[in-house]
């Protein structure tokens, strides 16, 4: 066995060795007595513990990978253990159970002998910078939050084979830590398979490369890698001491992902693969439940969960009897693709969602992916994917919370928590109310709740339960505590709603600070990178480190007596091609998400007699995220030709072709200023804006500490670098079904900014204008109520009324009253007005509640606003205020 790999970490203030075991080697989890609730424990102080930042770099054989008949025999005896401790304890709200332990039944997870209710949300360490971590999960928890979800991004921390990168955004061990020093657990989805419109689905691109490599099935080679990138993060989370049975936060992890998808492609291959993931992590020995989301047959004791957006209607339910219900995806938006409109989820649908599985599914843990979704940047985007990911989650791309998403689903959290006893305790029973409405009840001798769910999506039904009538909006499940009062309606939102603005702060218009530099366009075939008699494989070409690859290839052309025309045709797998032919444009086509694989071009183009160059710049926006067998995928130009007039066309495939891999300027690194000082950069003045040209200004950072973004509304094409920082791909020349970009403004985070100037660099493929770039600051600058006098009050509040509840982000106060009004206002948040009855000092009461305040509570009663101003009327409290 090969020596423990020593790894020195890059360190904040002193440096300690990380030694961690190899593959094959088990680091052993010691429980520990947990002498405090995990939700106290002291803030971990980041500015002066070592930060763990490792880079290491090793050549070593793979250790031995079990046999599947091995795999199988480790599950069987791990399930017929889970078996007969399932058959053999019975839960109860008394049991202490066993400190730092984590185990489940058929109800839910089991916390240190107790049955536990847990709420989680998705969010991406590399998605986001280390310095908003904090603020997020602060966010995520003061919104009802147990648990953060995160997937380990095996391509990040290991983009050459042996050499790991856990720095920066990738500092997994850190952002694990920020989540366990405000109290909350983790979920980790190692996979290492992910999806998640992730570059490669999270694979590394060298794993391509390995001989005789078939992923995800029972193939040595991939087994043997995935093997030792598993162990490789479990033993550094046992190091680190992050399993709950250490005293950490992680309290159960994800192994492999949505395999049921792509299980067919592999037959036989597939279901070992899937006995033989299973027993490998368990085998692991983490003290923790391993789950496998959509995969129905996962084998004892791994747990089987849901993914989607209905799992209340759609989830089998768990496969074994001592397995309890968990819903590890609940989709709150769709990600967005460069050529469609943004679609948002209501929070209506994501609350009914939920209250439904918890009903009747009698689930007890439901995670949100995404809660917050964060930025792709560089070119971490799979195929066609945005810049900004899940933009309409509970908390948007910039960490600001989404209203009012964010409060109706805190709500629903409180009001789910309160009546946690009967849910995980209590009997179960259903019945119909009607013919579209139907009662899930939990019931313990002390304590019941009722959900009352009425699938009818137009009319409000009127039902009775337990000699109660009641009134159920359309399409809604209504809560009732003690199975008498109603607590919350999801169809009813009483949360606040937001308004979020963007700002310009600075035009980028001046001529005279913008400085450009043509990329060249390579013609000679005997100087390129690579010459072949074939067409390469666009991706096996670049290792997807770029998402450029330049076909070149000699053509002798000879005239015809009657000049005709000469076409070019091109068809390719890629994304995108653009077509020179001696060096000047003949033109480009790209291809979408949801059109055909392959894109063609066919243009008429101009030959000189003698030898000609045909240069293709074959691009992709992306590589493939999921599917099976993607090892095989082929992307990049497929057949070329050149046909003259009514003649057969010549087929150019076989001739001999040069490929230049990347452009120029990111071989070069001219985005950084190092090698933006080997080039020479000239003015823009008479220049005319076309594609494959870099170009570079500077602007000052904003003041204050608003989220800032670029807008690139002019632009066509390509990727933004700020002080060398990639914040990813853009695309607004293709426009959505709207008229109107898929996105439009791109976020730099803070801490990519310089305390005063910054360099700006844009690669522009497709030709746009710069001077049309703005510089601009996003807030939250306007809130609205709206509360009717017959809600049921927050549980949020210790208010016994109901209450209009408004408060301001990042620090800014209510400024102004836009409109107030007691009585019947007509309309919403979205557009309003005074009804015919309205209290005259519905603005002067709130403003005297309001303003100059981060948050207020205005009560919807008529004391607050001198009498009822309209008896036998049924009220409500519209108020719309400003943020400054």
């Amino acid at each position: 066995m090969p020596p423990p790999l020593l790894r020195q970490p890059m360190l904040c203030g002193h440096a300690r060795p990380f030694l961690l075991p190899p593959a094959g080697r088990q680091v052993q989890v010691q429980q520990v007595e947990r002498s405090r609730n995990p939700k106290e424990l002291p803030r971990e102080d980041h500015t002066s513990r070592p930060i763990n930042k490792v880079r290491g770099h090793r050549e070593r054989e793979m250790g031995a990978v079990p046999e599947a008949v091995a795999a199988v025999a480790v599950l069987v005896g791990l399930a017929a253990a889970a078996a007969a401790a399932g058959r053999g304890r019975g839960w109860s709200e008394e049991d202490s159970g066993v400190p730092g332990e984590v185990t489940y039944d058929h109800r839910a997870l089991v916390l240190d002998g107790a049955r536990r209710m847990l709420f989680a949300g998705e969010m991406h360490y590399p998605r986001s910078t280390p310095e908003m971590w904090p603020k997020l999960i602060a966010k995520a928890k003061e919104g009802g939050l147990d648990v953060i979800q995160t997937y380990v991004f095996w391509n990040v921390h290991e983009p050459v084979h042996g050499q790991y990168n856990f720095e920066g955004r990738y500092d997994l061990v850190r952002f694990i830590k920020e989540v366990q020093a405000q109290g909350l657990y983790v979920n980790l989805r190692i996979g290492p398979f992910i999806e998640a419109e992730w570059r490669y689905g999270g694979f590394p691109f060298w794993l391509h490369d390995v001989p005789d490599i078939t992923f995800r099935s029972d193939n040595e080679p991939f087994k043997q890698h995935m093997q030792r990138f598993v162990t490789d993060i479990v033993n550094m989370m046992k190091h680190e001491q992050l399993y709950y049975p250490q005293g950490g936060p992680i309290i159960i992890s994800q192994i492999e992902n949505e395999y049921q998808m792509v299980e067919p492609a592999f037959g036989s291959s597939g279901q070992r693969y899937v006995s033989w993931s299973a027993a490998m992590a368990v085998n692991l020995q983490t003290g923790v439940p391993w789950t496998m989301c959509k995969q129905n047959d996962a084998p004892d004791p791994v747990i089987n969960t849901c993914n989607g957006l209905i799992c209340g209607e759609t989830f089998v339910g768990p496969n074994s009897a001592n397995k309890p219900a968990l819903w590890t995806e609940n989709w709150t938006s769709r990600y967005l693709i460069y050529g469609n409109d943004t679609k948002l989820r209501s929070p209506e649908d994501i609350a009914f969602a939920v209250a439904y599985f918890l009903a009747r599914k009698n689930g007890s843990y439901v995670s949100y992916y995404m809660y917050h979704g964060g930025t792709n940047f560089g070119r971490s985007a799979s195929s066609y994917v945005t810049t900004n990911y899940y933009d309409g989650a509970p908390l948007d791309e910039y960490g600001l919370i989404w209203q009012p998403t964010w409060g109706h689903l805190r709500e629903l959290h409180t009001t789910v928590k309160q009546s946690s006893e009967p849910l995980l305790f209590g009997t179960y029973s259903n019945f119909s109310l009607g013919q579209e409405q139907e009662a899930h009840v939990f019931e313990t001798e002390s304590r019941c709740v009722a959900f009352l769910v009425n699938f009818n999506p137009h009319q409000t039904s009127e039902v009775v339960f337990r000699n109660i009538s009641l009134q159920l909006a359309p399409k809604s499940i209504s809560i009732l505590s003690d199975c008498k009062i109603v607590v919350y309606e999801t169809a009813k939102v009483n949360a606040q709603h937001g308004t979020r603005t963007t700002e310009q702060v600075q035009s980028l218009n001046d001529i005279n600070t913008w400085k450009a530099f043509k990329e060249s366009i390579p013609q000679d075939v005997t100087k390129a990178m690579h010459t072949g008699n074939q067409l390469f494989e666009h991706l096996t070409t670049t290792k997807d480190e770029t998402d450029y690859l330049w076909y070149i290839v000699g053509y002798e052309y000879t005239p015809s007596d009657d000049n005709q025309l000469v076409l070019l045709n091109v068809e390719s797998r890629a994304h995108i091609l653009h077509a020179f032919v001696n060096n000047e444009y003949v033109g480009r086509v790209h291809g979408s998400h949801d059109g055909p694989a392959n894109i063609i071009l066919s243009a008429n183009i101009s030959l000189k007699e003698g030898p000609n160059s045909i240069s293709l710049l074959s691009a992709m926006v992306g590589s493939p995220d999921s599917g099976a067998h993607m090892e095989r995928r082929v992307f990049g130009i497929r057949k070329v030709s050149i046909q003259q007039g009514w003649e057969p066309e010549q087929i150019l495939n076989n001739e001999l072709w040069g490929y230049e891999v990347g452009l120029f300027g990111e071989r070069n690194r001219i985005y950084t200023q190092e090698g933006s000082d080997n080039v020479e950069w000239t003015a823009i003045n008479n220049l005319t804006y076309s594609s494959l040209t870099w170009y570079r200004t500077a602007f000052p950072t904003p003041a204050g500490n608003d989220a800032v973004v670029l807008n690139l509304t002019g632009m066509g094409k390509g990727e933004v670098w700020i002080n060398g920082e990639s914040i990813g791909r853009y695309w607004v020349s293709f426009k959505a079904p709207s008229g109107n970009p898929s996105q439009s403004l791109y976020h730099i985070p803070r801490q990519f900014l310089n305390p005063q100037d910054n360099v700006l660099v844009l690669f522009e493929e497709m030709g746009g204008d710069p001077q049309q770039i703005t510089v601009n600051t996003v807030s939250i600058t306007g809130v609205c109520g709206n509360v009717n006098e017959l809600s049921a009050p927050s549980l949020q509040s210790q208010d016994k009324e109901p209450a209009v509840d408004i408060s301001c982000q990042e620090g800014k106060q209510i400024s102004a009253i836009e409109f107030a009004s007691y009585g019947n206002p007509i309309g919403d948040c979205a557009s309003y007005g005074i009804g015919s009855c309205h209290a005259e000092s519905s603005e002067w009461a709130v403003k005297q509640d309001c303003v100059g305040k981060t948050r207020c509570s205005v009560p919807v009663t008529p004391a607050k606003f001198g009498g009822d101003p309209c008896p036998g009327i049924q009220k409500s409290l519209l108020l719309v205020a400003s943020c400054r």
